[in-house]
């Protein structure tokens, strides 16, 4: 029998900011499949919209137009804690999120006080949280519940060296049966874990079947 392999596609999606002075086009009527049986590296200059992509695909943003389907259970946008309460403490937020994806709610709590190190914090409302904080709350709850695609946004950026080092290895324990979409200005680390390449240019996402392709057309146009 003939694998199917299970996908996430955009169909014709647009994502306008707009403010007073000025119109963003981030996506401009972008269609693309992401064969989740590999994983792939984004690239883009700051401010591409790289992370906006990352959160239309996680469905923690919604497109002007068109529309994203997912086939697989897709993770927010690691790093990303923008979906928390702020005035709920890290403990039930942690909570609140496992039940919602019918997770182990007492494994997943002591797993995300163990991983993320928050201390008394995590007893504590995320309002007042620092960035850092939220950034490993969200990483750590991402790592306990099992998700068939992982989206990952600099995780270099997340936290100190021993936390990054600690991310590293969970992503090495979760990469053998999960893919992931990945958004990294360190090109070593989307070699470390991708297979393929994209660069968002100019509010379009072009594909290259191979990750070293992407890379250079990246360095030449940016």
């Amino acid at each position: 029998m003939e694998y199917e392999a299970q996908m996430i596609r955009l169909a014709g999606v647009t994502k306008i900011y707009k403010t007073e002075n000025h119109r963003k086009i981030v996506l401009d009527n972008v269609s693309y499949t992401f064969d989740t049986r590999y994983s792939y590296g984004i690239f883009g200059p700051n401010g591409a919209g790289k992370s906006t992509l990352l959160r239309l695909i996680a469905g923690t943003e919604l497109p002007n137009s068109g529309h994203v389907k997912r086939d697989i259970t897709v993770s927010w946008p690691l790093g990303f804690g923008g979906g928390f309460h702020p005035a709920m403490t890290g403990r039930e937020n942690v909570k609140f999120v496992s039940r919602i994806y019918g997770a182990n709610t007492q494994r997943v709590i002591e797993f995300v006080d163990y991983f993320a190190e928050l201390g008394n914090y995590f007893d504590m409302p995320v309002s007042t949280y620092s960035s850092g904080m939220g950034a490993r709350l969200a990483f750590g709850l991402s790592m306990a519940i099992d998700f068939e695609c992982y989206l990952v946004d600099e995780i270099t950026a997340v936290g100190d060296s021993r936390f990054a080092l600690r991310a590293r290895q969970a992503f090495d324990e979760k990469r053998g049966r999960s893919s992931m979409i990945m958004v990294s200005h360190d090109i070593g680390t989307v070699k470390a874990y991708c297979e393929r390449g994209l660069v968002l240019h100019r509010g379009q996402l072009i594909a290259f079947g191979d990750l070293d392709d992407a890379i250079e057309f990246y360095r030449k146009v940016h």
